[in-house]
């Protein structure tokens, strides 16, 4: 399946049917009057948040959503129809900008949200409207108004409570698959990774949703490699996991990547709770893997975890860890605000 996080769409609201000049003529009623009808409201741009989609890739082949126009007045006081509303589905985690990208218009994280981007045109007013005792014939009706245009962003973050972060090929896909069903491309070559996947594990009683993204290099924030825009799939996660390849010659200066590939991005990826750990450890003899998780715990500031996808070793402790920093924070998520004691009588 093809994967798409983000999207240029333009929109417009239908405009407002005219309202009618209209005026009853039956030959055997005495008096007739105004009876023009009003005019039917333009349809609504709609964007709505569903489950089942995980990709924007419907909005790749089509850019361009127009509503409506609602129907024009007639006589015998009849009402203009209104426009049908045009609804775009969109999976949980969508934000929607303004045409600039940077002024956000609303966060879709569940599915039922709606947002009603684009109002249609009201329907203008027929002349039985304008019609009074001074003005018994009034030969007016107000054109519909105009509908609303607009260019918007669409940009999915995926909603996941974990993250895996690291260089390419540190074994991110390969840990993603060994604890979830999920079958991301493994191969051993830089960027095997091209898009986001993620992966449903369970330890303990527990699931979580477990997002791996593409590997970082450095200078990524500067656009070398693939960019690190794909960062921003992990910016809703409560815990990142750092994998560090035990293979390379110096992990911790790839951990040192990675950090300031970070903190460079923003958006508080830097402050977030992470779990250190060294991966393919079936790769690397004993004693250089216990030097290399020591350099690595002195610039971490913690001592890392030590795991091998392949051959399962500390794949359950790793899962443990990421179970605890996910559970504090629903617990953080789903506690009562508390409010400060006011004066009382």
């Amino acid at each position: 399946m093809q994967f798409l996080d983000q999207a240029k769409v333009y929109v417009r609201s239908g405009d407002g049917g005219n309202g009618c000049i209209g005026f009853r003529r039956d030959k055997y009623i005495e008096f007739g009057g105004p009876d023009g009808g009003d005019g039917g409201k333009g349809g609504d741009i709609i964007v709505e948040c569903v489950a089942n989609l995980n990709t924007l890739l419907d909005y790749r082949y089509k850019q361009h959503y127009k509503a409506k126009k609602g129907g024009h007045g007639m006589g015998q006081n009849r009402s203009g129809a209104g426009g049908a509303d045009v609804v775009l589905k969109v999976p949980p985690g969508t934000e929607i900008f303004e045409g600039d990208g940077e002024t956000l218009i609303a966060d879709l994280t569940k599915p039922g949200d709606r947002v009603v981007l684009a109002r249609g045109g009201n329907g203008g007013f027929g002349n039985t409207h304008f019609k009074s005792s001074t003005n018994q014939a009034p030969r007016r009706a107000n054109p519909g108004q105009l509908g609303l245009e607009m260019t918007i962003w669409l940009q999915l973050k995926l909603i996941a409570d974990a993250g895996l972060v690291g260089l390419p090929n540190a074994g991110k896909s390969t840990f993603l698959a060994a604890v979830s069903a999920a079958k991301p491309k493994i191969a051993d070559y830089p960027f095997t990774t091209l898009h986001p996947n993620l992966g449903v594990v369970r330890v303990d009683g527990t699931d979580f949703v477990l997002a791996d993204i593409p590997g970082l290099i450095e200078g990524a924030h500067e656009g070398a490699g693939i960019g690190d825009r794909f960062l921003g799939h992990v910016e809703r996660c409560a815990v990142l996991l750092h994998l560090v390849d035990a293979t390379l010659d110096d992990p911790a200066d790839a951990y040192r990547i990675i950090r300031g590939e970070l903190e460079a991005y923003g958006a508080g990826l830097e402050e977030k709770p992470e779990i250190v750990a060294l991966s393919k450890s079936d790769a690397v003899p004993a004693d250089e893997l216990k030097r290399k998780a020591k350099a690595l715990a002195k610039v971490g500031g913690k001592k890392p975890l030590v795991l091998s996808a392949v051959s399962g070793d500390g794949m359950t402790p790793a899962r443990r860890a990421l179970v605890v920093e996910i559970k504090a924070a629903r617990a953080r998520r789903n506690a009562p605000e508390r409010r400060e004691a006011g004066w009382r009588p």
